[in-house]
């Protein structure tokens, strides 16, 4: 699998995403027969979608009241369904539907944001683009569960079921997004005995779409659960970067080598405003990853930062394919350290910023679960995209105070009103809010 680089067709906007998204759609599979047509594939889809975008649980439920009252609403407008199915029938209907049915809107997105420039100023590090990776956990019960959930026996003999993806993001430091990649979830596979993990999801997504961003420059970063030979072997192999964190209780022959060796340091004293604090960055290259004379060999970085009194503020270590030097070591442990955005401007965006990942909303016999947590992640990346490429949504985001706000505003104007677009909708916000309305024509 690849993906062309090319302009998408017509211009990158709200409009073009929904328009592609229908595409996308429209080639779902729809294993349905007899009488039970009313409602189609389509609509199921664009109907939980609409309500992750607008983090409004009740949207459907609004929309159907407006259209039955004007015979119009914006479940029509803004997103193009034609019919407004419950939430029940919603699951029924998806169920079948595997996530992978949605890699193409990805590949859309993402070839849309390279061609016009906008992950431009994301490169980072030699001019690459950072690809951050951690699973998600986004469902636990002891007691609900469906085919596809993992499991875990407690020592008391109780027995807990969890739905887990990898959700892979672009990263850069000194920015305050991400931008989410088409996840690889983690259950049962055929053929295997032993339960489905982390690391073998990061093995089949390198493996599915390694290939689609190796022309872009990368470099992954992630923790020390990745940093483990066979897929540092797999990143090179697609032609990957990586900067990975490396924990001496996991990787004893690394640094039994280390001991012995004379390692290089540079130490850099900075104030930070209130106090000065050190920073020590100490590197060594060519060491082995593990024992073994096939061993990977890295090249390995630590920062150590203390008070003035001695006091250690922070304590890290990395293992790169980067050549390690006195001029370069502080970037790539600055780079090292942009890991932990996934967690605070991904994951816990998602958990607890309106888009409630964590939340059953259906688990199914198939693909319910996994279908419905890649809906809610591309509602997440519109978002990402729209304060990116649309003016008027950027304005209006810089202008209202909070996340919350700005998704109260529109699920209080949506239940109410109805709008003919999308910009429209942006425009009475900013007309409301007394400002000057862009041109953006």
């Amino acid at each position: 699998m690849s993906y062309p680089f090319g302009p998408p067709e017509p211009p990158f906007s709200f409009e073009t995403l929904v328009s592609y998204f229908h595409t996308v759609l429209d080639a779902l599979p729809d294993q349905r027969t007899g009488n039970n047509l009313l409602y189609s594939m389509k609509d199921a889809a664009l109907g939980a979608f609409a309500v992750f975008f607008t983090q409004s649980p009740s949207f459907l439920a609004f929309q159907k009241a407006m259209q039955e009252a004007k015979g119009i609403s914006n479940a029509q407008t803004l997103f193009g369904m034609e019919e407004i199915p419950c939430d029940n029938r919603i699951r029924t209907l998806l169920d079948g539907v595997p996530p992978t049915a949605l890699d193409p809107l990805f590949a859309y997105i993402f070839r849309g944001l390279v061609a016009g420039g906008y992950l431009t100023e994301w490169r980072a590090l030699n001019g690459t683009v950072l690809l951050a990776l951690d699973g998600l956990q986004y469902f636990s019960s002891t007691v609900i569960h469906c085919p596809n959930c993992s499991t875990a026996q407690h020592t008391n003999g109780t027995v807990s079921y969890r739905h887990q993806a990898l959700t892979p993001v672009l990263v850069a430091p000194g920015y305050d997004k991400v931008i989410p990649l088409m996840p690889e979830f983690i259950t049962p596979q055929d053929g295997h005995d032993k339960q489905d993990c982390e690391i073998a999801a990061a093995k089949r997504w390198l493996q599915h779409y390694g290939a689609c961003y190796q022309s872009l420059g990368i470099t992954v970063l992630g923790d020390d659960l990745y940093c483990r030979q066979p897929l540092c072997e797999q990143l090179l192999q697609v032609g990957f970067n990586f900067i990975l964190v490396c924990k001496p209780s996991s990787h004893p022959t690394l640094y039994d080598w280390l001991a012995g060796l004379k390692v290089e340091s540079l130490v850099q004293r900075r104030w930070t405003g209130r106090s000065h604090e050190i920073d020590t960055y100490r590197y060594v290259n060519r060491l082995p990853l593990r024992d073994g004379n096939a061993a990977l060999e890295v090249n390995w970085c630590e920062l150590t930062t203390t008070g003035d009194d001695g006091t250690v503020l922070y304590h890290n270590s990395w293992v790169t394919n980067y050549h390690l030097t006195r001029e370069n070591v502080k970037a790539i442990v600055t780079t090292g350290r942009a890991r932990w955005k996934i967690e605070n401007e991904n994951n816990n965006i998602l958990k607890n910023r309106g888009y409630h990942f964590e939340h059953n909303y259906g688990h199914g016999q198939q693909y319910l679960a996994s279908f419905l947590a890649t809906l809610n992640l591309l509602a997440f990346l519109f978002h990402t995209v729209l304060e990116l490429i649309d003016t008027k949504y950027r304005l209006l985001r810089d202008v209202l105070p909070t996340r919350q706000t700005f998704f109260d505003d529109i699920r209080a104007l949506t239940r109410y009103l109805c709008f003919a677009s999308w910009d429209d909708l942006l425009t009475f916000m900013l007309r409301g809010l007394e400002r000057e309305i862009p041109n953006t024509s």
